[in-house]
């Protein structure tokens, strides 16, 4: 083992710190960016649709970040980050050739595979779009095993839209999408306001539906009420759960929600085991 690999306590491989280097850095916007990371030495263990890795930035910290590329054994890990702290920036700013540790995988998926024969609907606010990319990736991969497939996502301008690109491709391959933001910008004819409201106006088949929800908390409230309204069982709608996680490995308790701790019980849970964690304000 080198001196950039080292073993952080704990039982399982996810706890091994593994060397990557950034080989492709693509920038989104003024704040965000997505790194492609391959391995220097030895590859992470297969990782889950849904679920994170923790990135450390040497010498400054390290923070938990989903992934955000196709899932696969021993190849390229991509991670979309937004800089908000001092961590998210340094792991931001990487350029390519840089190195970054990465410690996982960490944390309950999305499960896409469960949802085969049915309708899926997709909704990402922000950011949120990063940690649901791969379960559009897993249902274009193998489109025949699912119904409809709409992605529905939301942004604060148009120039915070993320994965613009993929997402005009996903439109081209039988994927339904609808962008609404929250202030228009010029030349923007697309709709203004949060993404509940095209959610609200979906035609959508109850029994026959599962959803999968990412982004801020009130969102996620919000559009989970919207799919309960409309016959979806809370059982079929999943979201992906937010607290600050330190270990990955469900020993500090930073990310204790109520019963959970989320590095190990989440990100995603169904719906009917977070409505009743998040109606307590204390938590």
């Amino acid at each position: 083992m080198t001196a950039a690999e080292s073993i952080v306590a704990g039982p399982g491989a996810g706890d091994v710190m593994l060397p990557y280097r950034v080989v492709v850095r693509r920038p989104h916007n003024r704040d965000t960016v997505s790194l492609l990371l391959e391995p220097v030495h030895r590859a992470a263990p297969a990782f889950r649709v849904g679920q994170f890795m923790m990135l450390y930035a040497y010498g400054v910290g390290e923070i938990a970040i989903s992934i955000s590329g196709p899932a696969g054994v021993g190849g390229p890990l991509e991670h979309t980050i937004r800089a908000v702290g001092a961590v998210s920036r340094a792991l931001h700013d990487t350029g390519v050739g840089g190195l970054i540790g990465v410690r996982g995988p960490f944390g309950t998926g999305w499960d896409p595979e469960s949802a085969a024969g049915r309708d899926l609907v997709i909704v990402a606010g922000g950011v949120g779009l990063a940690p649901l990319r791969p379960v559009v990736l897993a249902a274009l991969a193998d489109r025949e095993r699912f119904r409809r497939v709409v992605l529905i996502t939301g942004a604060r301008t148009p120039g915070d839209i993320l994965f613009r690109f993929d997402q005009r491709q996903w439109a081209a391959h039988r994927v339904e999408v609808r962008q609404t933001v929250d202030r228009p910008a010029q030349g923007w004819t697309g709709p203004v306001g949060f993404v509940t409201e095209p959610l609200a106006a979906l035609p959508l088949d109850p029994d026959r539906t599962t959803a999968f929800v990412c982004g801020p908390e009130p969102m996620l409230r919000f559009c989970a009420h919207t799919l309960l309204r409309k016959g979806i069982d809370a059982a079929d709608i999943r979201v992906s759960l937010e607290r600050h996680m330190e270990c990955g490995a469900a020993r500090c308790g930073h990310c204790q929600l109520g019963p959970l701790l989320l590095c190990r019980d989440g990100p995603v849970v169904d719906y009917a085991t977070a409505e009743p964690l998040l109606s307590i304000r204390e938590l």
